[in-house]
């Protein structure tokens, strides 16, 4: 972000102020990670997006029934040492730590259960699905940002068809560039060997 704030992030923080008049003034290059993570009554599920702070708006029912529905897929035949987990925090550097819809991550970064966050080289897989308002940090930002850290898989999931029903689109890091290559575009059923092996019909939304 250099050296000034943003006026999106000028803008950020003059709402947050005059909501909550004794939070600090952001640091001209914006927050940091340790900022985030010591900020009081932050909204759930708030993001840091290069220091800016990133809010969520109301979700659509897809949304809700979509993570659902993959949650309990990737918990079916989950290998003992990955653990599903939905909604946190991931470190993805100093001024980064998104909050994707679901990730796989290693059994043994798992703490206790005050833990509020994992590091980008526990995640083997993001998921994230695509909402109204956040279609371009869905679609891009994100993406991009999971790709640079490292992170091997990563799912996006759009809500399409007459019956408003998920198609995944799959992605692997190509190590070498450091960018998402697709692996499959999936519309009713989600069968995969990697990262371990899933299959989901994701028709049986019409069901939840």
């Amino acid at each position: 972000m250099g050296g000034t704030m943003t006026a999106e992030a000028r803008s950020e923080a003059s709402q947050l102020r005059r909501a909550n008049p004794g939070w600090p003034v952001p640091p001209p290059d914006g927050y940091t990670v340790d900022d985030f993570f010591t900020l009081d009554d932050l909204p759930p599920h708030t993001e840091l997006i290069d220091g800016s702070l990133v809010f969520v708006s109301p979700q659509r029912n897809f949304h809700t029934l979509a993570m659902y529905l993959l949650e309990q897929g990737l918990r079916q035949h989950v290998p003992n040492d990955l653990r599903v987990r939905r909604e946190m925090a991931v470190v993805l550097g100093k001024r980064n730590a998104p909050e994707p819809d679901l990730v796989v991550v290693k059994a043994d970064s798992v703490g206790g259960l005050r833990q509020t966050r994992y590091q980008a080289a526990d995640v083997l897989l993001a998921v994230e699905v695509v909402s109204p308002d956040s279609e371009d940090r869905d679609r891009d930002t994100k993406p991009h940002k999971y790709a640079a850290a490292g992170i091997k898989h990563f799912w996006l999931v759009e809500m399409t068809g007459e019956r408003d029903r998920p198609m995944v689109i799959t992605y692997e890091l190509d190590p070498v560039n450091k960018t998402y290559v697709s692996t499959g575009v999936h519309h009713d059923r989600l069968k995969l060997s990697a990262p371990y092996d899933i299959d989901i019909d994701l028709t049986a939304i019409d069901e939840l």
